[in-house]
């Protein structure tokens, strides 16, 4: 079985007010989960990474709900966090080593099978809308 985990994270300014959502679903394509909310002030590329710390976060509390043969697919539009996960390219900020750091260390508590894979914009518009919708309600 496999778990589709949609993620986004988003700045106005950069760095700025940011924000995080993201869509996780079943194989059959069923919404189990979603959240959208404010980070503080961050870069574009740190939300990302916060994006998929809190869907880590929330797939390893639950991680009894999954049998032993499910696999979780991330869908991002950030070629640099896929890239950077994947191994393809160097990760030169202290901030978003940091980041890495920790979601190896949740990859290795959730102990499934994970790909990360780069969407365009357009196939991530849940997680946007998410992540939007949360800076539109904070006040600046």
């Amino acid at each position: 079985m496999a778990i589709n985990i949609y993620t986004d994270g988003g700045s106005r300014g950069n760095p700025g007010p940011a924000a995080i959502g993201g869509v996780i679903k079943n194989n059959q394509g069923k919404e189990i989960y979603k959240f959208g909310k404010t980070i503080g002030v961050a870069t574009n590329n740190i939300a990302e990474y916060q994006a998929l710390v809190f869907a880590f976060t929330w797939l390893v509390k639950n991680k009894n709900k999954f049998d032993s043969s499910t696999s979780f697919h991330f869908f991002l539009d950030s070629t640099l966090v896929v890239n950077q996960l994947n191994g393809l390219w160097k990760v030169k900020s202290p901030n978003m080593r940091q980041q890495i750091i920790y979601i190896r260390q949740l990859e290795a508590e959730l102990n499934f099978p994970i790909k990360y894979t780069a969407i365009p914009r357009g196939k991530n518009t849940q997680a946007d809308s998410l992540l939007n919708q949360a800076l539109n309600k904070q006040q600046f």
